[in-house]
């Protein structure tokens, strides 16, 4: 081997010395007869926007099922509106935006006074009772047995919620005030006459036997949707003692119409 290779030594990688600051290392020298590469020069900017395409784009297949789709919906909807008179502005105008009728009136607080039920003649003035020394609903004296009590720390009769007027059924003299009760029929009215001159009419919905001990409370004391009055009375079967007869007798009504309002 000649002298002047065995006198080369071998390339060293040498670090710079600490705390020099190295920049960007040099390009690599071109090989001869080789251009370097060069990215292409950016394009400039078209100054105006360029002009749209011409002819048709052909249409996503999932576009197309989506409009066929809303227009078999469409057609099948007049079809049923033609059947049923229903009508597809109320659908797709505006109207929904409104809010809906109130279907029944709504008063504000005032005091009961008085009751009119005419399918069992009855007409009684109404005091304010309040709660017996068990807990239960007070009602009124026997001495006034002929009356009506309004529970004084519920909804009055025209509020939201149920108003609760209880009476008793009969004494030892004879029939009480709604000793009738237990014959009312459902679309039976009755007359609220209240302290700021306006009559609640409610319409009956339903007369209900419940034994005093499984009185359902949520759905008599607890339904708030409307103005609703719960008449309520002792009945059934005559047991004596603390609990007089079995069962309470129940007349949901809700409020329809107002008078004088």
């Amino acid at each position: 081997m000649p002298e002047s290779v065995l006198r080369k030594r071998p390339a060293q990688i040498v670090a710079p010395p600490p705390g020099t600051i190295t920049g960007p290392l040099p390009a690599p020298p071109s090989a001869p007869g080789r251009p370097p590469f060069r990215a292409p020069a950016p394009r400039p900017l078209p100054t105006t926007p360029p002009r749209p395409m011409r002819g048709k784009r052909p249409w996503p297949v999932g576009l197309v099922a989506l409009a066929l789709l809303f227009v078999g919906l469409f057609v099948v909807a007049m079809g049923l509106g033609a059947a049923t008179s229903f009508s597809l502005g109320g659908l797709f105008g505006g109207a929904g935006n409104e809010p809906p009728p109130r279907e029944f009136p709504v008063l504000e607080p005032s005091r009961p006074e008085l009751i009119s039920i005419p399918a069992i003649n009855v007409r009684a003035p109404i005091l304010g009772v309040g709660l017996a020394a068990d807990g239960s609903v007070a009602v009124p004296p026997l001495k006034r047995h002929n009356e009506a009590g309004w529970f004084d720390r519920g909804p009055t009769p025209g509020q939201f919620g149920p108003a609760l007027i209880v009476g008793h059924a009969d004494t030892r003299t004879g029939p009480s005030v709604f000793h009738s009760l237990p014959r009312m029929k459902a679309g039976q009215r009755i007359e609220i006459t209240r302290a700021d001159g306006s009559v609640a009419v409610f319409e009956v919905n339903t007369v209900e036997h419940f034994d005093k001990g499984k009185l359902p409370a949520q759905r008599v004391y607890g339904d708030y949707s409307r103005p609703s009055l719960r008449l309520v009375t002792c009945g059934g079967r005559w047991i004596g003692g603390s609990t007089g007869y079995q069962d309470n007798i129940v007349v949901f009504a809700s409020l329809v119409d107002a008078d004088n309002v």
